[in-house]
């Protein structure tokens, strides 16, 4: 097994992390299924550069990831937030990543391992010089129920983009319940900051977010994306892991100068 060799982890303080994922710890990315993703297929998809990439994870770290997902108790539940220029709202449990949440081993070992050589050179090579050689990471859970919808609406310009991990099966999340994460293209018509409705929008593809995938998709002035309500049974939540990759944009170095990451959260909790 190749052991990722450590690394200093730029903005934050993740170094108790880190040391937690040595050699004899699992490996949860599969190298060779993201080793060989073309960069020319991400960047040559349309609307916006995107790619639904199956069997991101290895299965056994699937498995180990799935069943120590962090307890909904821990979240903190988002209903009604105001939106800018009149989106509407996203509904949700929310957990925000910082160090020293207290996550099961295996979800330590694998945010260390978002820090290393293997992702973080992905992102690089999916992205291109032009992108900028400083990446910020920030990861969330997302858990939704039952008429939950993610409006349509363009990324902040700091996020260059976002890699979007399912943690729904077969088992407990039946497709007629929706939940597609709909790519979508305005045709060039919408400026980002306006609030054009799901039928004002071509859908250019439907991601199903179930099993062992991921989507990765790159920020533009037209990278329309959104949830449509979801309709499953009450109890039922459909759950992912979200990294967003941030840009040292200006937004971004002064909310680190008031201790804040790109999201605007402390870099520890109170």
């Amino acid at each position: 097994m190749r052991r990722e060799p450590r690394r200093e982890i730029p903005d934050y303080d993740l170094k108790d992390e880190v040391t937690k994922c040595d050699g004899r710890n699992m490996e949860y990315l599969d190298h060779k299924c993201i080793e060989g993703i073309p960069s020319e297929t991400f960047q040559g998809q349309r609307p916006y550069p995107w790619i639904n990439i199956q069997n991101t994870l290895t299965q056994e770290g699937f498995e180990r990831l799935r069943g120590t997902l962090p307890d909904v108790s821990l979240f903190e539940r988002q209903v009604g937030i105001k939106r800018a220029y009149g989106q509407g709202s996203h509904d949700r449990y929310l957990l925000h990543y910082h160090p020293g949440l207290g996550l099961a081993e295996p979800w330590r070992d694998f945010v260390a391992e978002l820090y290393g050589e293997t992702y973080l050179s992905f992102l690089h090579r999916m992205f291109g010089p032009q992108a900028g050689k400083r990446f910020i990471l920030t990861l969330e859970w997302y858990f939704a129920w039952q008429g939950c919808a993610v409006s349509p609406h363009c990324d902040a310009r700091r996020k260059l983009a976002t890699h979007i991990f399912y943690f729904n099966t077969d088992a407990d999340w039946d497709p007629s319940w929706g939940g597609h994460i709909l790519i979508l293209d305005d045709g060039g018509r919408f400026k980002p900051h306006s609030a054009p409705a799901f039928d004002d929008l071509q859908v250019g593809a439907e991601i199903d977010p179930r099993g062992n995938g991921s989507l990765l998709f790159q920020r533009t002035d037209h990278s329309w994306h959104g949830v449509r309500p979801l309709q499953p049974p009450p109890g039922s939540l459909r759950k992912l892991f979200i990294i967003t990759i941030n840009v040292p944009t200006l937004q971004v170095w002064w909310r680190r100068v008031r201790g804040k990451d790109p999201d605007g959260y402390p870099f520890k909790a109170n």
